[in-house]
């Protein structure tokens, strides 16, 4: 079964789970030849270890807290915060309460 990617246009929710983070499955929402989009859960203690990709990225908490580790800090992001890294910055993540974010990526990283 193929994956659903929205469409150029089409509406996405991206609205808070209300606490329904378990169980709950990341998923890619859009992607495009230079751009991806998707929406990642972390529930506390789960760790996404140290990792890069090659293009520009975004990263927006969208509900609960998760730590973020780029470029020898961490720092805690919460609901509404928004970090941005230039392509090929380690980074990686933590939740600290259940929790989840939008990445944002960039493919055609020419």
């Amino acid at each position: 079964m193929a994956i659903h990617h929205a469409s150029p246009g089409e509406l996405i929710d991206i609205r808070p789970r209300q606490g329904k983070i378990e169980g709950a499955l990341s998923k890619a929402l859009y992607k495009s030849k230079g751009l991806e989009v998707f929406r990642l859960f972390l529930v506390a203690g789960k760790v996404i270890p140290e990792h890069r990709v090659p293009g520009e990225l975004t990263v927006q908490c969208l509900e609960g807290i998760v730590e973020f580790t780029a470029a020898g800090s961490s720092r805690l992001m919460r609901p509404g915060d928004l970090i941005c890294l230039e392509g090929g910055e380690p980074h990686a993540l933590k939740g600290v309460e259940d929790g989840s974010v939008l990445v944002t990526l960039l493919l055609d990283h020419r």
